[in-house]
């Protein structure tokens, strides 16, 4: 093998591991959350400047998930999940991961303040902060966590209609809540499936007692029952039509009834079928929304 070729390889591996230290696939989930945020609140969409704005959400939603990993480094290591990650296993190293941090969170924030508004830019560096220095030394505190998480997790459909909009109001507020109460059952299901693991690491993220039972369940469903009505507050603000309302209702009904078959059989297997039942619902909602403005 020649030396190019090994550096293209090198160059390679390196790209990937930087990709893969930005989480890049939940970054873009969130992204795209962020995304359809903007088109609601834009009267017309500019794909220029939607393409940035998915660049700068993924850079600075990354940014936030490199400060977590390297304040959970040795966290990382006891859980098996988590091991092979690029900082536990030791292929790349903190400072850098502090720089590609750094550049990564500059970056984005330039291109939210320049290119769309100051608001922007703030509220995603408030975003930033609380996950990465308030949220992730709180998962060893308890439950907390999750509340303190789903603030950072429920603005990026804010961020976007702020970016279109530089305007604050109900409708970014409501795009918020609804993102907010779903963090609970999302984080909660994900916290159930993944309570060995974290308990290796001396997370404490379940609510109630922190065990897998009936107590967890009963708040689960709760929170999940916040969604039914905030659902139809976009076609009462007149932000969408009533066909989206009956989208969000239905998948609610449905999301909601997850969370009580949770609480009949509280199993691992329940808990995995809620967690994939969130991803299912906020994009299936946020679609909905814009299609029925358009």
């Amino acid at each position: 093998m020649t030396s190019e070729v090994r550096n293209l390889v090198s160059l390679g591996e390196r790209i990937k591991i930087l990709f893969e230290l930005l989480k890049f696939r939940l970054a873009s989930l969130i992204a795209f959350s962020g995304a359809m945020g903007y088109c609601l609140g834009a009267s017309e969409v500019v794909w220029s400047k939607l393409c940035f704005f998915i660049i700068a959400s993924i850079g600075i939603t990354g940014s936030a998930n490199i400060i977590n990993q390297i304040i959970e480094i040795d966290s990382d290591k006891l859980m098996k999940r988590t091991a092979a990650r690029p900082l536990p296993s030791g292929r790349i190293t903190i400072n850098q991961a502090i720089v590609w941090c750094a550049v990564l969170g500059i970056f984005s924030l330039g291109i939210f303040a320049f290119l769309f508004n100051l608001s922007t830019a703030l509220i995603s560096l408030l975003s930033l902060v609380l996950y990465g220095f308030v949220y992730t030394p709180l998962k060893r505190v308890g439950p907390i966590a999750v509340f303190v998480g789903a603030f950072p997790g429920a603005f990026p459909p804010m961020i976007g209609w702020v970016a279109a909009t530089n305007h604050f109001g109900l409708e970014p507020g409501i795009l918020f809540a609804i993102q907010f109460f779903w963090q609970f059952p999302h984080f909660w299901a994900i916290a159930w499936v993944l309570d060995e693991d974290y308990k290796r690491a001396g997370f404490k993220l379940l609510p109630a007692n922190g065990l897998k039972d009936s107590d967890t369940t009963l708040q689960i469903m709760i929170y999940t029952l916040f969604l039914l009505p905030v659902g139809w507050l976009p076609y009462k603000l007149g932000m969408t039509g009533i066909n989206s309302a009956f989208i969000a209702t239905v998948f609610g009904v449905l999301f909601l009834a997850q969370t009580f078959h949770l609480m009949r059989k509280c199993t691992d297997k329940t808990a995995r079928q809620l967690m994939f039942g969130s991803f299912i619902y906020l994009p299936i909602v946020q679609i909905a929304f814009l299609l029925d403005k358009l």
